[in-house]
C-alpha cells in the first residue's frame, strides 16, 4: 500500500475520531464533578475579569494551574461565552498531538516511513485515548507539553543542543502551566537517563547535564512569569498552596488515600485496549529484546518505565495520570511491530476478537438484568443492538487475522473507535439526564435573576455554576454561620444535596434526583424545621 494511501487512511480515521468527539459535545452534558469545576473556574475568572488568578465562588482556586482556563476564555473572547468550546478543547489537542508524534517518529527512524504512521494508528485506536481525549481535563495538555520537552531531548541529543534544550525548556514551562511540576516526572528521567541511551550524550556528560539544567531553568522561568504576581495578587494563603501544595503539600496529602503499588498493572490490558491483547505485538516486542538497543527503543523504556515505576510509587493513582505515557507506548509498540514479519496467521486477532466478544458478553447480561439496573437508569431498557455490533465486531478480527499487518492494526484501531461510538451513542443517552446540570442550573439561574441570593449547605464544587451562568454561591457549614448569613440575605435560599427525597411537612421549594442524591432548595424557615432547628428569629 503507498504511503498517500495510507496516509489518507489515517486521515479518514482521525476525522472519524473527531466525529466520536463532536457526537460526546451533543449526547452528554459537562459531567460532574471534573468538568463542571473546571469550566466553573474559567467562568468565576471571566465574570471577574481577573485572568491571572483562577477563582471558584469567589475564592482563590490553586488546585491546577491556569493554562487550561486561559485556552477556554480566548476561545469565548472569539466565539462568544458557550459550552462546546471548552469540551472541543481536549478533541483539538489529541489532534495537535498528532503532528508532534510524527516528528518524533522521523527523529528516532529517518530511514523509516511506517514508524509514524503505526504509532499514530496504535496511539489513536488504545481506549486510554478515546475515552479521556473527549473530556475536559489538564491531561491532553500535559501531552502535549510532554511531548514537545521529548522532542527537544532528541534534537539535543542529536547534536541540536541550543534549539533541543529550548524545546526541552518550553515544555517544562507550559506542563508547569498546564498541571503543575509532575511534568518533571514525566521528562527529567529521559533526559537523566540520556547517557544510556545516547552515545552522543555518553562523550559529552557535563555539557548534556549542564543544558538539562538550562532547561529547568528556562521552563522554571516561564512557570514563575505566571506564578510571582499571581502569588502576589492572590494573597498568602493561595502563594502558600502555589509553590508548596503543588509540590510537597500535594504529595503528603496523596499519601493518605492509598492505593497498592500494583494498581496499574491490571489496567493496563484495559487502557492500552486491544493491543496488549495482540500476539503480533508480544511477538515483536520479544524480538526487541533479543536485538540490539538502539537509541530509539532504549529512548523510549527511558520515557516509559521510570515513569511508571513512580506514579506506582506515589499512592493517588488515576487512569488519566498515564495518557502522557501513551505517544511512547504507540512508537515502542509500532518498533516492535516493525520486527514481526508480516505473514498472515491463523487467528491472529483472536485474543482481541475475545475483548470484543467479552463486551458483547457484559452487554448481554446488562440486558438480562435491566430491572436490576433500571435503579441505575430511572427503568430505562438498554437496547440489543450494540451487543450485536460488538459480536459482529469479534467475528470481523477473526476473519481478518490473515490481512496484512498494516490492514490488522487498522481493523484494531477501527474497532475500538466503533466500540466507543456504539457505547456512546446506546448508555449516554440513558445516563447522561441523571448527571445533567442544567434542570436545576435554570431554576437557580432564575432565582438569581430575581435577585435572590443563594447558599449551599457544605461544600459546593460549582456543578451548576457555568450551565446557568450563575453568581458566586456562598458555603455555609453551620447553623451559626447561616443565621448571620440570613441577616444579611433574609430572602436567600439554601441549597443542600440529600441522599433521600423529601417526606415531611416542610417540604423544599424545589427538588430533584442528580448523581445519586437529591439537590434541594430551601427557604430559611422551612430549611430550620426540616433539620430540627429553631425557627430564624
Amino acid at each position: 500500500m503507498s504511503m498517500l494511501k495510507q496516509n489518507r487512511t489515517l486521515i479518514f480515521f482521525m476525522l472519524g475520531w473527531f466525529g466520536l468527539a463532536v457526537v460526546a459535545l451533543f449526547l452528554r452534558p459537562l459531567w460532574p464533578l471534573d468538568e463542571t469545576r473546571y469550566v466553573a473556574v474559567a467562568w468565576n475568572m471571566w465574570q471577574r475579569g481577573d485572568f491571572l488568578v483562577p477563582y471558584l465562588n469567589d475564592a482563590p482556586y490553586s488546585q491546577k494551574p491556569p493554562l487550561l482556563f486561559w485556552l477556554m476564555q480566548a476561545g469565548w473572547a472569539v466565539f462568544g461565552v458557550n459550552e462546546w468550546w471548552p469540551r472541543l478543547i481536549a478533541p483539538l489537542l489529541a489532534l495537535f498531538s498528532i503532528p508532534l508524534m510524527l516528528q518524533l517518529a522521523r527523529r528516532l527512524r529517518p530511514d523509516s516511513t511506517e514508524l509514524g504512521t503505526n504509532a499514530i494508528w496504535i496511539y489513536c485506536g488504545a481506549l486510554l485515548f478515546g475515552a479521556l481525549f473527549t473530556l475536559v481535563g489538564f491531561d491532553g495538555l500535559l501531552v502535549l507539553s510532554t511531548l514537545i520537552g521529548m522532542l527537544g531531548i532528541v534534537r539535543a541529543a542529536q547534536g541540536e543542543m541550543r534549539w533541543g534544550m529550548i524545546w526541552l525548556g518550553v515544555g517544562i514551562g507550559l506542563g508547569v502551566l498546564s498541571k503543575g511540576p509532575v511534568i518533571l516526572l514525566h521528562l527529567l528521567p529521559a533526559a537523566v537517563l540520556a547517557p544510556w541511551w545516547s552515545s552522543a550524550v555518553r562523550r559529552a556528560k557535563g555539557r548534556w547535564y549542564l543544558g538539562v539544567l538550562g532547561a529547568f531553568v528556562l521552563g522554571a522561568v516561564i512557570a514563575l512569569l505566571w506564578a510571582i504576581p499571581a502569588a502576589y495578587y492572590g494573597g498568602e494563603a493561595y502563594r502558600t498552596a502555589i509553590f508548596w501544595g503543588q509540590t510537597a503539600g500535594r504529595m503528603t496529602k496523596s499519601f493518605a488515600h492509598r492505593a497498592p503499588i500494583w494498581w496499574y498493572l491490571p489496567l493496563l490490558p484495559v487502557l492500552l485496549f486491544p493491543w496488549l491483547l495482540w500476539p503480533s505485538l508480544w511477538r515483536g516486542l520479544s524480538a526487541l529484546r533479543k536485538a540490539d538497543g538502539t537509541i530509539g527503543v532504549r529512548f523510549l523504556l527511558a520515557w516509559i518505565v521510570p515513569v511508571l515505576i513512580g506514579f506506582s510509587l506515589i499512592s493517588g493513582k488515576q487512569e488519566r495520570y498515564l495518557l502522557p505515557l501513551l505517544p511512547a507506548f504507540a512508537l515502542l509498540a509500532a518498533y516492535a511491530l516493525q520486527r514481526v514479519q508480516d505473514t498472515p496467521r491463523r487467528f491472529d486477532l483472536i485474543f482481541p476478537a475475545l475483548g470484543f466478544a467479552l463486551m458483547a458478553a457484559g452487554w448481554g447480561y446488562a440486558l438480562s438484568h435491566s430491572q436490576r439496573l433500571g435503579a441505575a437508569l430511572s427503568g430505562a431498557h438498554l437496547p440489543i443492538w450494540p451487543g450485536l455490533v460488538f459480536a459482529a465486531i469479534a467475528l470481523a478480527l477473526i476473519f481478518a487475522s490473515r490481512t496484512q499487518l498494516l490492514m490488522r492494526i487498522q481493523l484494531l484501531a477501527g474497532a475500538t473507535w466503533l466500540a466507543l461510538l456504539v457505547s456512546y451513542v446506546s448508555v449516554v443517552p440513558l445516563v447522561a439526564p441523571y448527571s445533567d446540570p442544567a434542570p436545576v442550573a435554570q431554576y437557580l439561574s432564575s432565582l438569581q435573576q430575581r435577585g435572590i441570593t443563594l447558599a449551599h449547605w457544605g461544600k459546593y464544587h460549582a456543578q451548576f455554576d457555568f450551565t446557568g451562568r450563575l453568581k458566586p454561591v456562598t458555603e455555609i457549614s453551620s447553623f451559626e454561620n447561616l443565621r448571620n448569613w440570613l441577616q444579611k440575605n433574609p430572602q436567600g435560599r439554601i441549597m443542600a444535596f440529600e441522599d433521600q427525597a423529601s417526606t415531611g411537612a416542610n417540604p423544599p421549594e424545589f427538588e430533584r434526583f442528580f448523581r445519586g442524591g437529591y439537590l434541594q432548595v430551601w427557604g430559611a424557615s422551612a430549611f430550620y424545621a426540616a433539620h430540627g432547628q429553631p425557627p430564624v428569629p
